[in-house]
């Protein structure tokens, strides 16, 4: 078995369309956009595989941006070095989003940075 896909509606979905693609590589594919109910989506497919559904809908509702909270809580993407966390950390950071942590290496032995999308969503970069 393996995880399909992950989705998460947004507030703004061409500039999440965009952050992902500039920054992690995604590729969408064209726009879904449902007449009918306002329901628009991209799925977003990165480099091996994985995809994340960007969603859409007039009536969805913000349930607040708490770091601890329960569900779904993070998107982790792997850019392959410590290098290659360090660089796009510092380039998220020079284009305005706010680092919440590291880069650092946790006491799990991770090396990490977590930052803050556009719309508040926690983005780790991981090696």
């Amino acid at each position: 078995m393996k995880i399909d896909h992950v989705a998460m509606y947004v507030r703004d979905l061409e500039r999440a369309k965009d952050f992902f693609m500039r920054y992690f590589g995604a590729k969408p594919n064209e726009l879904y956009h449902n007449q009918k109910t306002g329901f628009r989506s991209y799925f977003l497919t990165f480099d091996q595989g994985a995809r994340l559904e960007i969603m859409n809908k007039p009536e969805a509702k913000d349930s607040g941006a708490e770091l601890a909270r329960t569900g779904f809580i993070h998107g982790a993407f792997s850019v392959g070095s410590k290098e290659k966390v360090d660089e796009l950390t510092r380039r998220l950071r020079e284009d305005g989003y706010q680092v919440i942590s590291g880069p650092r290496t946790t006491g799990d032995g991770y090396y990490e940075s977590c930052i803050l999308d556009g719309e508040g969503n926690q983005i780790e970069i991981t090696v």
